[in-house]
């Protein structure tokens, strides 16, 4: 089933919307969610509120990308969830490793509290990823909108593990400068 019409069972209420969504992304979620929690029930979890949250912001929300939207749903509610769960445990499992490789990127503070503000960081970030070479764009997508780990871009990716570190490292410092330049302070 096409996404515009996933979307119009959603618009028109249709509980099917959610039995479609899961038929075509469910695995997708859960890899997305998986990659942040490194548990299966936790994640599981977060799927189904994924589907939850979907079917309450669709409408008034119109996604453009339904495969982008839920993505975003899932790794936001799978972020959420792990903070609750180790809130007294800082410093252990992936969510947090990847936080902090991009605290020095964007502000982990809920300084941001405009839409605009965000969706303009949001193209910014956008503008630059388009702005650097493919397999880095790769690299970095692969491990902080999957959260893959840094073993497993290297096996897909057929680089080496320092190689993979390295390429993040630089690409995090460059994405931090042209956010400074463009006025984010960080």
């Amino acid at each position: 089933m096409e996404d515009s019409a996933i979307v119009g069972l959603f618009w028109e209420r249709d509980e099917s919307a959610i039995a479609k969504t899961k038929e075509k992304y469910g695995s997708y979620c859960y890899s997305i969610a998986y990659n942040i929690l490194n548990n299966s029930e936790d994640s599981e979890e977060c799927v189904n509120d994924t589907y939850l949250s979907a079917w309450r912001t669709i409408p008034p929300k119109k996604p453009s990308v339904l495969r982008t939207f839920l993505g975003r749903l899932t790794r936001n509610i799978s972020i959420d969830l792990f903070r609750k769960k180790h809130a007294d445990k800082r410093g252990s499992g992936n969510a947090y490793s990847l936080l902090d490789e991009l605290s020095g990127c964007v502000s982990g503070t809920d300084t941001v509290n405009d839409d605009v503000d965000a969706k303009e960081i949001s193209g910014m970030i956008s503008s630059f990823l388009g702005s650097i070479k493919e397999t880095d764009r790769i690299i970095f997508v692969l491990r902080y909108w999957y959260g893959y780990p840094v073993d497993d871009i290297s096996k897909k990716t057929g680089l080496n593990t320092n190689n993979v570190s390295v390429r993040l490292s630089r690409t995090r410092k460059t994405l931090a400068d042209h956010l400074r330049e463009r006025g984010i302070i960080l």
